[in-house]
């Protein structure tokens, strides 16, 4: 019926109108469906999937082979294994057919229906791309899924190559795991060009994160006939072969690694420790031989895809399995940071190597005369406490006199350190923690490194808009106060100051090896600095850390028929226990001087080849426990035997709870 005016007379005109608007807007949208559908079928705009003009026909990706990884030795760490597993196209679901298909598939995958229908919504974006629904499916499964296709349209079951991690727990902390990608790893523009898929894996910490796009390769893309049910029925031709990955040999020796881990792993069950940290390094290129961060996890759990509840479990966990204590947390160094002062004040020639310096059982600051005392708290009979009148081998009587550098970071005595703090300065003594590598990463090819604090007037200044106090300074000079570093940046200070004073980058890659085993990349040692300094005052360093051992502060290491020198360190974190002492980390560093064949191993010589280092979090016994980790390494590691039995004797086993004292 037409539109009428007022004295009913028919509008043709508006009724015309509205048809030819009526149509446009249909036009328009069909105009917008086809072009969407083009989009989605034509015009490849899915991550490695497009769709041919014969709706039958897609494009594929043919993933590449991952590299492998081997320690230094070529011993492989990493292998990869054939499994299947079992995707779905959530766009090649039919609705009516969902329920029924994911309750086929929960029976058959020991899978809840709630986690099958997340992982079928997860596709929303790109429904026509494979989520990965199983993964290292049993074989009779695989086959029953692939037979029952026509009942289970959209899902696929793949072979794929899984990670098998050969020494587990081991080296978990270095190699890391893969995982299934992301939305945000899609988005992250480094990898814009990588062409993920949502099915993909991709490297989550360790080197198989930070070479990921070396052990990943590059993939292939194919085109495939499918049938109506989505399913593949054959390769029309293969347009790009995949390329394989490239392989990793780590600067790693595994026997270090496990001579390491047996060190700590006895720590832990004598001391009750929580957690701990052993790194060996070769100080001449940087080269880290081993690296235990306790307690692990083993990277197998992500290999087949971990369950839900063995990750909270491992998330959950107070002692933080999944973190590499080693670099991934920072920690008031303690004493250990001495050898930043001792330095520091040698280089400026606010001291001499026989400089003697006044000890004292503590020192006034300020206005309020607040005491900072020495770790023993000793005094002498005649009131003056501290060290004095250390003979050549650093024994100290208790009486009048001053103390050189030697004897005084044999000893460790903090007033001996807060007074060349004084003569430093905030900033001085930050400049030469700096010159160490403290305060920043050291560059190692691990993810998430922590950078450490070195607080100077600026740093302070810029947090609390006040300079840094007088007894703030104090205790920067012995690793206190608001000084943290990470365990690898205090052994690679000491492997410059064995080395002769090239702070290098640690190195945790040896080689890059191509699928045909050719080398593609060698690695050299890469320097980050040459300590400013002449080469004799980190020659009086090196025979102070020989008089640690010697002096009796170690009186666990002197028995060792070895030549070496270190640093105790003791650091105190926390908050108070009831009879008022403060919980404490306790730290050991060490270097070997070179004793092969045609060499003396001369301590002041800087051709050390081994550095070690061990930390003890939250150290609950008397004595520096990390000293015995440190012991109890050097003899697995040089096979150290009883002279006079021929055996592996009582005298060679550390021995934790017979201190003499709080080791500093």
């Amino acid at each position: 019926m037409s539109d009428l005016v007022g004295d009913g007379t028919p509008v043709v005109g508006r009724s015309w109108t509205r048809f030819v608007v009526f149509a446009v807007i249909i036009g328009l949208v069909v105009t917008l469906l086809g072009y969407r559908l083009y989009t989605m079928q034509i015009s490849n705009t899915g991550p490695n999937v497009s769709v041919d003009a014969n709706a039958n026909d897609v494009l594929e990706a043919i993933p590449s082979s991952r590299g492998l990884i081997y320690d230094r030795n070529g011993r492989q760490l990493v292998a990869n294994l054939p499994t299947f597993e079992v995707v779905v196209r959530p766009g090649d679901v039919p609705f009516s057919q969902r329920d029924a298909v994911v309750a086929q598939l929960s029976t058959l995958l020991q899978l809840p229906q709630s986690e099958i229908v997340a992982d079928l919504d997860s596709g929303a974006g790109d429904r026509f791309n494979p989520v990965r629904l199983a993964s290292d499916v049993p074989t009779d499964v695989a086959q029953t899924i692939a037979e029952e296709h026509l009942s289970l349209p959209g899902v696929e079951v793949n072979a794929v190559p899984v990670r098998d991690y050969l020494d587990g727990p081991l080296v978990s902390q270095i190699v890391g795991y893969e995982g299934a990608v992301t939305q945000a790893d899609l988005d992250d523009p480094a990898l814009a060009d990588e062409n993920y898929q949502l099915n993909d894996l991709i490297g989550k910490t360790g080197v198989e994160n930070t070479f990921e796009n070396v052990l990943r390769g590059t993939y292939g893309v194919q085109q495939v006939e499918r049938d109506a049910q989505g399913q593949d029925i054959r390769v029309v031709q293969t347009i790009k072969q995949p390329q394989p990955g490239d392989s990793l040999e780590l600067t790693i020796d595994t026997d270090i690694q496990q001579q390491a881990q047996t060190a700590m792993d006895w720590a832990i069950q004598a001391a009750g420790l929580k957690r701990g940290v052993v790194i060996v390094m070769n100080p001449q290129t940087g080269e880290v031989l081993a690296m235990v961060s306790l307690p692990t996890y083993d990277d197998n759990l992500f290999a087949d895809g971990i369950s839900n509840a063995d990750y909270q479990a491992l998330l959950t966990d107070p002692n933080r399995p999944l973190l590499n204590f080693a670099i991934n947390e920072q920690y008031p160094p303690g004493s250990t940071y001495k050898l930043v002062t001792g330095t520091g004040a040698l280089a400026d020639g606010d001291i001499t190597p026989t400089s003697l310096v006044q000890t004292k059982t503590f020192l006034t600051v300020g206005a309020d005369q607040t005491k900072f005392y020495d770790w023993n708290h000793w005094y002498s009979f005649n009131g003056i406490g501290g060290f004095h009148d250390c003979n050549a081998q650093s024994t100290c009587q208790w009486g009048p006199g001053g103390i050189d550098i030697t004897q005084g970071f044999a000893n460790s005595s903090d007033t001996f350190f807060y007074q060349l703090s004084q003569m430093l300065g905030a900033d001085r003594l930050a400049y030469w923690a700096k010159q160490f590598g403290f305060g920043a990463p050291t560059g190692i090819a691990l993810p998430a490194e922590a950078s450490g604090i070195v607080p100077d007037n600026a740093w302070k200044e810029n947090l609390f808009n006040q300079g840094m106090f007088p007894g703030e300074v104090l205790q920067a000079g012995i690793g206190q106060g608001y000084d943290s570093a990470t365990p690898l940046q205090v052994l690679n200070a000491y492997a410059a100051l064995a080395n002769g004073g090239n702070l290098y980058v640690p190195q945790i890659v040896h080689r890059i090896l191509g699928p045909d085993g050719s080398v593609v990349q060698d690695f050299q040692p890469q320097l980050i600095r040459q300590l400013p300094v002449d080469p004799s005052v980190l020659e009086t360093m090196r025979v102070a850390a020989r008089a640690v051992l010697t002096s009796g502060h170690t009186w666990n290491l002197v028995d060792l028929p070895l030549m070496f020198g270190g640093k105790t360190g003791t650091a105190e974190f926390g908050v108070r226990n009831a009879d008022g002492s403060l919980p404490f980390h306790s730290w050991f560093v060490a270097f070997v001087p070179d004793f092969t064949a045609g060499h003396e191993g001369d301590i002041t010589k800087p051709d050390s080849q081994l550095a070690v280092l061990a930390f003890a979090y939250d150290s609950n016994t008397q004595g520096d426990v990390a000293t015995e980790v440190v012991k109890y390494f050097l003899q697995l590691h040089y096979a150290l035997i009883d002279p006079q039995t021929g055996q592996l004797g009582d005298w060679r086993l550390p021995r934790l709870l017979k201190s003499n004292g709080f080791a500093n």
